[in-house]
């Protein structure tokens, strides 16, 4: 865990304090805008809460909160969907860990992401009571003087030769403000981001020997037998093997012990890794604990996040149920896979799960450019239409 978090940690914290992340986030608020109605700023949270997992999309979310480079719903919508799991955790533990089927690294990936990229462009569409309409404007009016001194100055250029640069000036002049608002030397951000990584990484840690110790308590002394009945009972109804349910209950609170429940089971292996995509896409209790302490002292609020995160759960579920026979099919009729992988047997050396991994990365990439580009054509089309 601390080799894991305390780096993204330390990173984010300079990144923050340097005005790194302002700099990115003004190049990429044309693309967050259409795509999550989400400022700029929430790229670089996507970025590092996909690449480093839970709870760093919190932390960034929270502080960027408080320096109300975010809204509220804004925030909500953010720490909701970006709060996931990282692609080590994915393949390296569960995959090649727990299930030792090292193929499946990439079918969990494209499900937790996917479900996760899908929330993100569903929740643009969610607006909470009393929310203004127009949050664009609340979120970059710190830019707004910024803004005018680049258009006044590049007004007379032709709009075609001039956008590209412009955009680069305006996110290293937002770069430059928030060094000059914040000119605290580098030294002094390192020791602080260090002091504060510290905390956060012992903070969580104790966080998840409390749960683990919690649900080991509850387990050996039969407590938890009305849950597993009821889930039991509740499988059997939508023909899911019913000795899954100590597996889900035991995710309900910590990720890691779900996902070892569900890997030891003597059932069809679809099961187990649908079990492990909604176990790992939830979180567990003890990963919504580190959120609720990350997001003390703001108003971003709990509820939300906890349905989202269900939902991530179900998505991410159903993906692996769609997937699994196109995703074996793919294997299969590829030349790069041997006769060893026909009988489903570990991996053959030939297919490393760094190539599977790439392949649904670039999937995924994929489907977001033209998502994007659908999005800011339709954009584009309703301003020229105005």
């Amino acid at each position: 865990m601390f080799p894991a978090l305390f780096p993204f940690f330390v990173i984010s914290e300079l990144l923050l304090g340097i005005g790194v992340v302002r700099f990115i986030g003004v190049l990429l608020d044309p693309l967050m805008r259409p795509l999550f109605r989400i400022p700029g700023t929430g790229g670089f949270v996507i970025a590092m809460g996909f690449a480093s997992g839970y709870p760093v999309a919190a932390r960034l979310t929270s502080t960027l909160r408080k320096q109300k480079q975010l809204t509220q719903d804004e925030s909500q919508r953010i720490v909701a969907f970006c709060t996931t799991s990282d692609p080590v955790f994915l393949i390296g533990a569960v995959a090649v860990g727990f299930f030792q089927q090292a193929y499946i690294g990439g079918l969990l990936v494209t499900a937790h992401y996917g479900a996760a990229m899908l929330l993100g462009i569903l929740l643009r569409f969610y607006k909470p009571r009393g929310t203004e309409m127009n949050t664009k404007h609340h979120t970059t009016i710190q830019y707004s003087h910024t803004l005018q001194k680049q258009q006044h100055a590049h007004h007379t250029r032709r709009e075609g030769n001039t956008m590209q640069n412009n955009l680069f000036l305006r996110a290293f002049q937002a770069m430059h403000e928030q060094r000059l608002q914040n000119p605290t030397p580098l030294m002094t951000l390192l020791q602080q981001a260090v002091t504060n990584g510290l905390q956060l990484v012992m903070i969580i840690g104790g966080l998840v020997v409390f749960f683990s110790v919690f649900i080991h308590l509850f387990t050996s002394s039969n407590l938890l037998l009305p849950l597993y009945s009821g889930l039991s009972m509740f499988f059997s109804l939508i023909h899911i093997p019913s000795a899954l349910s100590p597996a889900f209950v035991n995710g309900l609170f910590e990720v890691t012990l779900g996902v070892k429940s569900a890997s030891i089971l003597s059932i069809p292996l679809v099961f187990k890794v649908m079990a492990a995509a909604f176990i790992v896409s939830w979180g567990g209790l003890s990963v919504h604990a580190q959120i609720v302490s990350l997001l003390f002292g703001t108003d971003i609020k709990y509820v939300p996040f906890m349905a989202v995160k269900l939902l991530h759960g179900c998505l991410a579920a159903i993906f692996i149920v769609l997937l699994w026979n196109p995703y074996h099919t793919f294997l299969l009729n590829n030349t790069f896979v041997t006769p060893v992988f026909q009988h489903l047997n570990n991996m053959p050396s030939s297919i490393s799960w760094a190539s599977i991994t790439g392949l649904s990365f670039l999937f995924m990439m994929l489907v977001f450019i033209v998502i994007s580009f659908i999005l800011g054509l339709y954009n584009k089309m309703f301003k020229s239409s105005k």
